[in-house]
């Protein structure tokens, strides 16, 4: 119980110095913006930053890992935990076969360690759905995919 105490006044102390400190970097802020200067090319360069993360997470991977599982049902996606999880989607071609995905988004920076993406496959035997494994090449190149989209969300960003 000493031991929560300490840590709960350590955090009481941390929260006091957070709160100053951001006053004075607001306070910092404010004269910078006071001198002006950059104009547009100012506004444009902080929206193709490669650290953009008004949702909790990296807004160019978010929005390229919604875009690359748009033709599979979303049963999750969380933007603020950088979580998105679809249903069973079987591909219509090969309807004896389904997949569910799940990619996490790991870090606020557009950087390929900040994306996992895991897979599940079944396939139906005598009518039943048996897990299958799924290649591990498959699952890197929908990083890859997801990853490529980014860059380019990025790229059309900066104009």
């Amino acid at each position: 119980m000493a031991i929560f105490n300490t840590r709960l006044a350590n955090t009481g102390k941390n929260t006091a110095r957070q709160m100053l400190r951001g006053l004075a970097l607001g306070t910092m802020a404010l004269g910078l913006a006071a001198c002006g200067g950059g104009g547009d090319r100012a506004v444009r360069a902080d929206l193709a930053a490669s650290q953009i993360t008004y949702i909790g997470v990296n807004s160019y991977l978010w929005r390229a890992s919604l875009e690359t599982l748009s033709f599979m049902p979303l049963t999750q996606a969380d933007s603020a935990g950088g979580v998105i999880v679809t249903d069973w989607y079987a591909n219509p071609d090969s309807p004896n076969e389904r997949v569910k995905l799940s990619v996490s988004i790991l870090d606020q920076d557009l950087r390929a360690d900040a994306l996992r993406v895991a897979a599940s496959r079944q396939v139906l035997r005598d009518g039943v759905w048996v897990e299958a494994p799924v290649q591990a090449s498959t699952v890197q190149r929908l990083e890859d995919v997801i990853l490529t989209k980014a860059r380019d969300l990025r790229r059309s960003a900066i104009g």
